[in-house]
């Protein structure tokens, strides 16, 4: 059985809602980067050495990463000379089969929110201006309220014009408390009076907002330190998650924020925005490989349930639909075949 089929297979019955999702969220890099794989596989029909050099160059173009690229032809290589495989049909296939492997490898780290029953549960959330952070928060509220649990905001990005407010209507479509101050205010100060507040109202989730956009990293590393000190002073062990937004439509950039905010503050996982807007989706796989940190969201799209936990067999699944498609055609071309 290929391991499109698998994939099928597991994610047949509930999952298949959630699998559209990252079909259709995956659009632009499937039509950008799918096709391309496909043309390879039939332009060269037989794999051998140009055939990996154009493929490589592929991987490259979505943003896969030099290093993941890499580390990807080489296993492909090896399972090519061990099946002894000469042409190119199911290459998809073995590429997405690949690609899974490759994120899964490493250290081991879930993408499961670290939210327990029972205590005040504090996500921190960083990340530049414009990566759609705040609008992350507002999608990741509602969605735990969904789940049932308590929710209340902070809104401790207290230098960008207009972040208060914007925190503010999320609450009010949510139905969800936000601690605020006025603007320009200390953002320390509100993650302490919106700790205060949760804990004497039993809340289950606090997120936290913070500035996106300091002067240098010093002031960066000054802030977020002091942000953290409160919290861990009022709360034992928390944050319990610091997640940082990314912005997918800004390819290797993202990759680069992502190395600085690491070494800033303890990176506990990515929420990859707009990933439904770019043909350099690969970015999931070189922010994994390349810093060990798991991406636990992924912005499907616009609407307040288009933020989806990541899945990296749904995300393989939502890149090479077209193959799978093409593979059962081919099959069902097979079969009519040889009934005649």
């Amino acid at each position: 059985m290929s391991f499109f089929k698998k994939i099928k297979d597991k994610i047949s019955g509930t999952n298949e809602v959630v699998a559209e999702k990252f079909k259709d969220g995956l659009t632009k890099t499937r039509d950008s980067f799918t096709s391309k794989v496909n043309d390879l596989v039939f332009r060269f029909r037989v794999v051998d050495e140009e055939f990996f050099e154009e493929l490589e160059e592929v991987l490259l173009q979505a943003d896969v990463g030099f290093e993941t690229v890499m580390e990807l032809i080489d296993l492909l290589k090896e399972e090519v000379q061990r099946k002894n495989i000469k042409n190119t049909t199911g290459m998809q296939s073995l590429i997405s089969e690949k690609l899974v492997e490759i994120y899964n490898s490493g250290e081991v780290v879930s993408s499961e929110l670290n939210i327990e029953e029972g205590r005040l549960n504090v996500i921190l959330m960083v990340g530049v201006n414009g990566v759609g952070k705040t609008t992350t928060i507002g999608k990741m509220a509602a969605r735990l309220k969904n789940e049932g649990k308590t929710v209340m905001l902070a809104a401790g990005d207290t230098f960008r014009a207009g972040a208060i407010e914007q925190l503010v209507v999320w609450g009010e479509r949510t139905g969800v408390e936000v601690v605020r101050q006025a603007e320009g205010s200390d953002p320390a100060a509100v993650i302490f009076d919106a700790v205060k507040a949760a804990k004497k109202r039993n809340i289950d989730v606090l997120i936290c907002d913070t500035a996106g956009r300091l002067q240098n990293k010093v002031n960066l590393m000054n802030e977020l330190e002091k942000v953290h000190r409160i919290i861990g002073r009022e709360i034992e062990d928390a944050p319990h998650e610091v997640l940082l937004a990314l912005d997918a439509t800004t390819g290797q950039n993202a990759l680069i924020q992502a190395q600085t905010f690491n070494e800033v503050t303890n990176v506990t996982g990515i929420v990859l925005t707009k990933l439904d807007g770019t043909a350099k989706g690969g970015i999931v796989l070189a922010i994994r490989n390349k810093l060990d940190i798991p991406v636990k969201f992924v912005g499907l799209g616009e609407g307040i349930d288009d933020l989806q936990p990541f899945d990296p067999e749904k995300y393989v699944y939502g890149l090479f639909a077209n193959g799978l498609e093409m593979e059962e055609a081919e099959e069902i071309e097979t079969e009519t075949e040889e009934d005649k």
